[in-house]
């Protein structure tokens, strides 16, 4: 195991759609370790959005995925305050958590070439290093902005993957901005039936 989760209640009625970058200065003011990390990454926030805010569910959990030598510097997090953009929201108490496997994994967004064949020839090319086998489904093409800044790829789904792979991929994420929700592959309804 060389990666865990983190999962934190997050108690608060909305923050700015656009949060990524402003929810990751906000935990950087409370931890500012995490930044020697290019690997802590946040799991994207989900919820229904009105006038420019995402609206968060009752049992909202805010979702770190951490190497494990990040571990101590995620917990600081526990039990503050957040303010993202003109929100503020809370965190309850970190726990931990072991990443299981899966067969079949999604990330919303890789980075990388705006190119669809470009983009799955970088993809193959990281799965050669981690020496991974998938099958694999490119989805649409993505842009996340934020705070101005343009980031764009596409959502990635892997399935068929045999446990030791599904492990290797979810502990290494693919691409950069793993801060910002990219690159992180999470569970995904199974697929079957496919040729």
């Amino acid at each position: 195991m060389s990666a865990i989760e983190i999962s934190f209640d997050l108690h608060g009625e909305s923050i700015p759609a656009d949060y990524p970058r402003k929810l990751w200065a906000a935990l950087l003011r409370i931890a500012p370790t995490l930044a020697d990390s290019e690997d802590v990454g946040v799991i994207p926030l989900r919820g229904p959005t009105n006038n420019g805010e995402l609206l968060l569910p009752k049992r909202s959990k805010l979702l770190v995925r951490t190497p494990l030598d990040m571990l101590d510097a995620v917990l600081a997090l526990s039990e503050q305050a957040l303010q993202i953009g003109d929100s503020e929201v809370r965190l309850g108490q970190g726990k931990t958590r072991e990443i299981q496997p899966y067969p079949t994994l999604a990330a919303h967004l890789v980075v990388g070439p705006a190119d669809e064949i470009e983009f799955m020839q970088m993809v193959q090319t990281a799965l050669d290093a981690l020496e991974v086998q998938s099958k694999l489904i490119c989805g649409r093409h993505h842009r996340l902005n934020t705070d101005g800044q343009d980031i764009s790829g596409f959502s990635l789904v892997m399935h068929d993957l045999k446990d030791e792979d599904s492990l290797r991929v979810q502990y290494a994420g693919m691409g950069s901005g793993r801060n910002l929700g990219c690159g992180i592959f999470v569970p995904y309804k199974v697929i079957s039936g496919l040729e």
